[in-house]
């Protein structure tokens, strides 16, 4: 399997696949009861990974860095939107372009759904890139994205946390991405996609906690994958201790109800529909 560096993604050679072996309930029981000892084991290593992750070193972020947003100027301190975690999706869209790229817009489809849950766990997304804002608010309005997106075009951070390259270095055949050297990189190629996350403590100092390149992205596809490089992780607190004391429908997080341990949520308002349905069940 290699990566196309430009996008981030893998790309699987297709073979020819055997006809399946179709066996008896039993020996398909067993079978799978004995694969899930490798998803198991899969599963510890990435709760080993989180673990990890949380624990690497932190680096202070010094510069100012301001970028164009649909209010005005705003500051990496204030994409924070008075929460105390950031994750940035560094998306590949240079100020020469009119249209997102095809793999980064693939991701970005997977925030909106998200967004909600994140908001309410203390976590922000903002989607930065090289672009103009009128560029990129056409492209977010076309295509049904209601995440914070601005533009970097301004300042030095794309190429502070490495996903976009000055054309001199293009023009030397070798430019810095993914912790390492990358060579002969098209030289119109001048951004690649990435995320980045950030603390911000309370006295509004700004902490460069992770970042992924790459592959790294791909994991960013559920809520808990995007919590998982937060610098809290999954930080479940409550009665419960687990996902039901915070995780709420969308559309439910600033309603009046609970979740219980089964994972149902029930309105706390006396008469209320789902009162009335558990009633008459």
């Amino acid at each position: 399997m290699s990566t196309n560096v430009t996008t981030g993604f893998a790309h699987k050679i297709v073979e020819a696949r055997p006809t399946p072996k179709v066996v008896s309930p039993e020996e398909w029981q067993a079978a799978r009861t004995k694969f899930l000892e490798k998803e198991k084991q899969y599963t510890h290593l990435r709760d080993e990974l989180t673990r990890e992750r949380m624990e690497l070193p932190w680096e202070k972020v010094e510069k100012d860095y301001v970028f164009d947003g649909p209010e005005g100027k705003v500051s990496l301190s204030d994409l924070f939107d008075g929460r105390s975690q950031l994750i940035v999706q560094h998306f590949m869209f240079g100020p020469h372009e009119t249209i997102g790229c095809v793999g980064c817009s693939f991701a970005a489809d997977s925030i909106n759904g998200v967004l909600p849950h994140l908001e309410h766990h203390d976590v922000s997304i903002a989607v930065i890139s090289r672009a103009s804002l009128p560029v990129l608010e056409a492209f977010r309005k076309r295509m049904g994205w209601n995440f914070k997106w601005v533009s970097s075009g301004g300042s030095d951070f794309n190429y502070d946390y490495h996903v976009s390259f000055r054309k001199e270095d293009l023009e030397k055949g070798q430019v810095y991405y993914n912790y390492g050297i990358v060579e002969n990189l098209p030289t119109h190629l001048e951004d690649l996609q990435g995320i980045s996350a950030f603390y911000k403590d309370e006295d509004g100092n700004i902490y460069h906690t992770y970042s992924t390149y790459g592959r790294g992205g791909e994991l960013q596809l559920t809520t808990y994958n995007y919590l998982d490089i937060a610098p809290l992780g999954r930080n479940e607190k409550g009665e419960n201790g687990d996902l039901t004391a915070w995780v709420r429908h969308h559309d439910k997080y600033d309603a009046k109800g609970h979740v219980d341990n089964t994972g149902r949520y029930h309105e706390d308002e006396t008469g209320s529909c789902c009162h009335s349905e558990e009633k008459a069940s």
